[in-house]
């Protein structure tokens, strides 16, 4: 008797999650504005009418993909609040997550992106919501680590930012990366090297006084 439920269930967050995916790739691709529901609905194989059931507005299922991008992003960023840690090893486990989020999920880091670019029109109150406290308590190691004399004085929120400009960089901006380097897309040693790079800039910055 539960069989038949639970099966539909399955099909449901199956559905649905096909929907996210094609949404995240065409909202990437696309923009908010220049995406149509029918076209999201077109390429999942359904009708407008079907999507609409598990989605009943664009804005929602536009609000669904970027919660599912902050989940993934806040997950990685998490790392970083463990003060128990060497900043380096810490760090560079940090680096490597940011840059992994950009190779695995380029059209989800776009997305986001675009909302942030575009002012946080739509999705404004969930950054500050859920980002601005996690950035905090990083600071507040970052602070921990300087108090100690693990590192050197240093301006953590910009600092952050600089690492999440970079990282995030291999994602929002490949099409212009691939250009330069003559390829058709980044490749794995590609993420390799820039994780290296970005290390060596990030601890520079952190030195401690001679």
């Amino acid at each position: 008797m539960t069989v038949k439920p639970r099966r539909r269930l399955l099909d449901r967050e199956k559905l649905e999650a096909d929907i996210v995916a094609e949404a995240v790739r065409m909202f990437a691709e696309c923009g908010y504005e220049g995406t149509a529901v029918a076209a999201i609905a077109d390429n999942a194989g359904l009708s407008k009418q079907n999507l609409l059931y598990y989605f009943p507005t664009k804005q929602a299922l536009y609000r669904r993909v970027l919660d599912g991008v902050l989940d993934d992003w806040l997950a990685r960023m998490e790392s970083l609040a463990d003060a128990a840690q060497e900043p380096a090893d810490l760090l560079r486990a940090y680096i490597r997550a940011k840059l992994r989020f950009s190779r695995e999920q380029p059209h989800a880091s776009r997305v986001y992106a675009l909302e942030v670019i575009g002012g946080a029109r739509l999705y404004g109150e969930q950054i500050a919501r859920r980002v601005v406290p996690l950035l905090r308590k990083d600071i507040a190691v970052f602070e921990g680590w300087i108090a100690a004399g693990k590192i050197g004085p240093v301006n953590a929120t910009h600092l952050l930012f600089a690492i999440w400009a970079m990282t995030q960089s291999y994602a929002d901006f490949a099409a212009q990366m691939t250009l330069v380097l003559g390829r058709r897309q980044l490749q794995k040693r590609d993420f390799d090297e820039a994780e290296e790079t970005i290390m060596r800039m990030v601890l520079a910055a952190l030195a401690r006084p001679a």
